[in-house]
């Protein structure tokens, strides 16, 4: 590399730091809506269709980046919700961006806090087939009621088993001469998990992570 090398790799660097390698990991877009009553707002929760994956649990609006139908991340959380609640899209009003969250299993979530216009749950037409029900909750429950909070155990396992017992490495240690001890599992860092336990529902993973975010930018 010369120096005509490294200027070139320079101008290539990021002007504002993202997260590398994004396209390696599974990338979804949410909002998080905010719902005017009374002079107060209210998120809104989505509990998910029991036969859809991770059935009856709350969430957000949102789903998959699909690159065929979204220029961006924004656009697939506006047509996730507008497809999810039955709201068009121009009485879903965009108000800012949150920064990237990475799960420990290799999800990225970028979400969009929003403001529904409507005056009441009930004027939304929700999607049965993804969601059983919609309920809101003041933001000042959430500020007046910290989550509990639960340390999970995480573990990198450099094979695995198939279902007849044949042994699938996903990293083959002895080959390349590595350390004997990365032939075994090894523990991670462990991976903090909110938990609210509302008059609703119970709130957790991404979910609370989310309001939790929400919560902490807006009392400090």
């Amino acid at each position: 590399m010369n120096k005509d090398d490294l200027k070139h790799l320079c101008s290539k660097l990021p002007r504002y730091p993202g997260l590398m390698d994004k396209e390696r990991y599974f990338n979804a877009a949410v909002l998080i809506p905010l719902v005017q009553q009374d002079n107060s707002y209210y998120f809104l929760f989505e509990k998910r269709a029991a036969h859809i994956r991770q059935g009856g649990e709350i969430s957000f609006p949102g789903g998959k980046f699909e690159a065929d139908n979204d220029k961006t991340c924004q656009e697939a959380a506006i047509r996730e919700t507008e497809e999810e609640l039955g709201l068009d899209r121009d009485r879903i009003y965009i108000q800012g961006r949150c920064d990237t969250y990475l799960s420990p299993r290799g999800i990225t979530i970028d979400s969009f806090l929003g403001i529904l216009d409507i005056d009441n749950v009930s004027e939304l037409q929700p999607d049965r087939n993804e969601v059983e029900d919609i309920f809101i909750l003041p933001v000042s429950w959430f500020i007046e009621n910290k989550p509990q909070e639960y340390n999970l155990r995480l573990e990198i396992h450099p094979f695995s088993k198939a279902d007849n017992g044949t042994r699938i490495d996903h990293l083959p240690v002895e080959d390349f001469g590595l350390p004997a001890k990365y032939g075994h599992s090894w523990t991670g860092l462990g991976h903090k998990v909110y938990v609210y336990s509302t008059p609703k529902a119970v709130i957790w993973g991404i979910t609370a992570e989310l309001v939790h975010y929400v919560i902490d930018k807006l009392i400090k």
